[in-house]
């Protein structure tokens, strides 16, 4: 649980450096693990799904073929 806990924090960490800036899939895990390329784990994708129940589903985008922003103000739904 606590490692779930850590690498939460980690990605919201990263996101929080630059709010309203698109951070690619690829940077935020090179920020994790250091490395960045394409995979098929969808590791990234639960940690961000465990983020939105905590934070709210409106405070992380998903920009679609790009990566996530994390908005300081909830986004319009």
């Amino acid at each position: 649980r606590q490692r779930h806990l850590n690498d939460d924090l980690a990605v919201l960490r990263v996101l929080a450096t630059r709010p309203g800036r698109i951070h690619t899939r690829e940077n935020l895990q090179d920020a994790l693990y250091g490395w960045g390329d394409e995979t098929d784990s969808n590791t990234l994708e639960v940690f961000i799904s465990r983020l939105r129940r905590k934070l709210g589903r409106t405070h992380i985008e998903t920009v679609r073929g790009l990566g996530y922003r994390l908005h300081s103000e909830p986004a319009a739904a």
